[in-house]
Parts: structure tokens; C-alpha cells; sequence
């Protein structure tokens, strides 16, 4: 799930570089690609993958 999160905010953060668009000072197209890189990271330690019952 946070892989598709990551991908949507890189997507919009080069859509947002190509067309030079400025949403304010608080979304910026650093902003998105650091948010991207974030669920990457999360992605990446297994968070989002799923739900498994634990076994008892």
C-alpha cells in the first residue's frame, strides 16, 4: 500500500516540476518527493503488506 502512495506523490511531484505549478509554501514539489522517499522507506521495512493473525 505505501508503494502505491509512493508512486501517486512522485507522479504528482513531476506533473507538478513539468508544469510549474505552486500550491503554496507548504506543498512543494520537494515536498511530495520527500513524502514518495518516506513510503518508500515504510514500504520497504514491511509496513503496509498486510495483516497475518498471529498464531497462538
Amino acid at each position: 500500500m505505501f508503494a502505491l502512495v509512493a508512486a501517486l506523490l512522485f507522479v504528482l511531484a513531476l506533473i507538478f516540476e513539468i508544469a510549474d505549478v505552486a500550491v503554496g509554501g507548504v506543498l512543494t514539489v520537494t515536498t511530495l518527493a520527500l513524502a514518495g522517499l518516506v513510503c518508500v522507506a515504510l514500504h520497504l521495512m514491511g509496513l503496509g503488506a498486510g495483516w497475518r493473525p498471529l498464531r497462538k
